[in-house]
């Protein structure tokens, strides 16, 4: 079994700089913030490709490196039938969600459920997902916490923080919550989108170099090189791995996973903030296209690396022996065999980016929706005035910290159960379809009356419950939730058509909202605003600056196996990238 290098000072230090790096993002940010439309939408002049870029790496997390690394460490080629799936996904919001969430000309993403069925249907789905998202960051954040703990050698210590001794992981789960939240709270939706494009530019390089790195690691024991690391694959794999099996060749599953990406990756209130960040319908179906071959090539870069860890790596479990799932550690495994110190720090950044990235977006949206569907209307139901701008601001960054903090707290509280891993799939299971199929169905069809969104969530819950109660088809578990939610929402949506009243005055604001989507939205200039292009600059800046320390890193020892050609290779790869981004913006300038 290959032995793997250790995480050193100089790879701490490469981590400490993103961290440092993704606060000064925020801060940069900041000062583009005058006002909640700058918040919360960043002013609809989000350059496309730099909104696309944000979108794609928003939908990665840890679970893209780790869970999904051990599912493909398993399965084999049956991952790319499922990580690939959003390319279709994608293909549809082209094809008509882009346009929609345009039209839809909404400043905060819930207010669509105003404008489609009623302010207290908002109000239902705010409330009902603040705990879903105060879970789901601690889950996220836990989850992250194990694996970096472990890979850098804290899961085995002890710190004593004022007074409190805690572990390695919750050390590491407070040092990363805290970083989320402070550049999360200055930054907004600008920050959000600055952020995902470094992360996207660490997540680029690596995904590049691991894929030939490992190609020709397995090569270069048959006298070959990439090309003969393939034919290793091919050869010592065992067959079913080779072929998709399992899961994702039933089309009750694979069906239904192409749905929920389908969901996921159109009516997700992170991806309608992204839509409307942009100037015009056409930017929007380009952001589409830009994420729908992203998610096809991305997933692919990785996939092949991790297969090829089963040969390399054929008893991963003697390798880390802490982790409940040792296959979930294939991609960092390959990393810290076949990477020089430096671009190791480099993965692991890359993996802290992803999941803070997807956080950041849930903290966006549900500070948006707070402020501006829940707090603003009940001053103003509550008789005070109009809150200014300003104040709106600050209390959307009040509602990030403490939806932040409580994340933070609650990730301690799931670490003292030891996990809860399948609880946190059972409970997603449960809750998600059910709260994307109203606004699924609702933009498709306009003419349900104002209760008809919150008659489908309360349909769609209570359907999951009652399967997972009668414990029918325990085989099934993932095809059986999903199918039963959407024919629950889509049967009571069904049914509340005929209860329509085009008289009814709670249906005025659902009739306008259907003119504007039939409405194409007038562009006075179809052009990002110039001063936005600097963020290309801007990125840039920080591709030259991570490409300096990588090229620094090649003075470090090395080995054989991981020499420091490849620093240097990254730090080529970082400094093309840099010039081409701050060559766009002068262009545009």
């Amino acid at each position: 079994m290959p032995e793997l290098s250790t995480v050193n000072a100089f790879d701490f230090g490469m981590i400490l700089l993103y961290f440092g790096i993704v606060i000064w993002v925020g801060i940069y940010s900041a000062k583009r913030n005058k006002g909640t439309e700058d918040f919360f939408k960043a002013g609809g002049q989000v350059p496309w490709f730099m909104a696309g870029v944000s979108n794609w790496v928003s939908g990665f997390s840890a679970f893209m490196f780790v869970a999904a690394a051990g599912y493909t460490y398993n399965n084999g080629t049956s991952a790319a039938l499922l990580f690939t799936s959003a390319f279709w996904a994608y293909l549809l919001g082209y094809k008509y969600f882009a346009p929609m969430w345009r039209r839809a000309r909404i400043a905060a993403p819930l207010q669509f459920l105003t404008r489609r069925y009623s302010p207290s249907t908002t109000y239902f789905f705010t409330v009902f997902s603040i705990p879903i998202q105060i879970v789901g960051l601690a889950q996220g954040l836990y989850i992250l916490a194990i694996f970096v703990s472990a890979a850098v050698g804290l899961d085995t210590e002890t710190f004593n923080v004022l007074g409190i001794e805690l572990s390695g992981l919750q050390m590491t789960m407070l040092v990363v919550g805290v970083v989320m939240i402070v550049y999360s709270v200055i930054g907004g939706l600008w920050g959000a989108v600055l952020s995902d494009a470094v992360q996207g530019v660490v997540i680029l390089v690596v995904s590049v170099l691991i894929l030939p790195i490992s190609m020709h690691y397995l090569g270069r024991d048959v006298g070959g090189g990439i090309l003969a690391g393939v034919g290793r694959i091919f050869d010592e794999l065992p067959t079913e791995l080779l072929i998709p099996h399992g899961d994702p060749t039933n089309p009750f599953f694979l069906g239904s996973y192409i749905f929920m990406m389908i969901l996921g990756y159109n009516v997700a209130w992170h991806l309608v903030q992204r839509y409307n960040s942009v100037p015009t319908e056409r930017d929007a179906r380009k952001m589409a296209m830009l994420c729908a071959w992203l998610s096809l090539l991305g997933p692919l870069l990785w996939i092949l690396p991790v297969m090829g860890s089963r040969v390399i790596f054929p008893d991963i479990a003697a390798l880390w022996p802490n982790l409940e799932e040792p296959a979930e550690a294939s991609f960092v495994s390959l990393a810290m065999l076949l990477l020089p110190h430096g671009m190791i720090g480099f993965v692991v950044a890359a993996i802290l980016s992803a999941t803070l990235g997807q956080a950041n977006d849930a903290f966006n949206w549900l500070s948006a929706s707070i402020t501006k569907d829940v707090y603003v209307p009940l001053r103003k139901r509550l008789g005070f005035a109009d809150p200014s701008d300003h104040h709106q601001m600050r209390t959307a960054q009040f509602t990030m910290l403490v939806v932040g903090l409580t994340s933070v707290g609650f990730a301690f509280f799931i670490a003292t159960l030891g996990g809860a891993f399948e609880f946190n799939l059972r409970y997603f299971s449960m809750v998600t379809g059910s709260m994307l199929m109203p606004v699924f169905l609702g933009l498709i069809y306009r003419k349900t009356p104002w209760w008809s969104g919150i008659a489908c969530v309360i349909a769609g819950v209570a359907t999951t419950f009652t399967l997972f109660g009668l414990s029918l088809f325990p085989d099934m578990v993932f095809p059986r939730n999903v199918i039963g939610t959407a024919v629950a929402c889509t049967t009571v949506f069904v049914i509340s058509a005929f209860f329509y009243r085009e008289d009814d005055p709670k249906s005025q604001e659902a009739q306008r909202l259907d003119r504007d989507l039939r409405t194409p939205v007038k562009e006075e200039s179809g052009e990002t605003d110039p001063a936005a292009m600097q963020v290309y600059g801007m990125v840039g800046n920080v591709c030259w600056l991570l490409s300096v320390v990588l090229l620094s890193a090649t003075l470090l020892p090395t080995t054989e196996i991981a020499p420091a050609s490849i620093n240097a290779l990254g730090a080529a790869i970082l400094a093309l990238l840099g010039w081409w981004l701050r060559r766009i913006a002068r262009v545009e300038n």
